[in-house]
Order: C-alpha cells, then structure tokens, then sequence
C-alpha cells in the first residue's frame, strides 16, 4: 500500500491552465517514481525514451 504524504507549502504550484504541477520537494517526500513523466521528476525518469518508433 502507498503511503500518504500530507501536501505542505512548496510542494505544489498552479500551472496558467490551473493544473496542480508537483515539484521535485513532493515528489521526493512521496518516495518513489511514478513513471507518468512528472514535470519536475526527481528520480530521472524521462517518458520520451520509452517510445520507440
């Protein structure tokens, strides 16, 4: 089961289109990489190396 890390002040902003957009501050409290290509991925994963054509 995942664990649930409280939101605090720093972990987040709002995009112009109004998005949620995590920073690297939450996605490290969060302990793991989600593989989605986060914006501010901490854990080095990059979503355009996994297509292949």
């Amino acid at each position: 089961m995942k664990k649930i890390v409280p939101v605090e002040e720093g972990d987040f902003y709002l995009t112009p289109e109004g998005y949620r957009c995590f920073t690297a501050q939450y996605l490290l409290k969060r302990g793991y990489c989600c593989e989605s290509g986060c914006r501010h991925c901490p854990y080095g994963f990059d979503k355009k190396k996994l297509k292949t054509n």
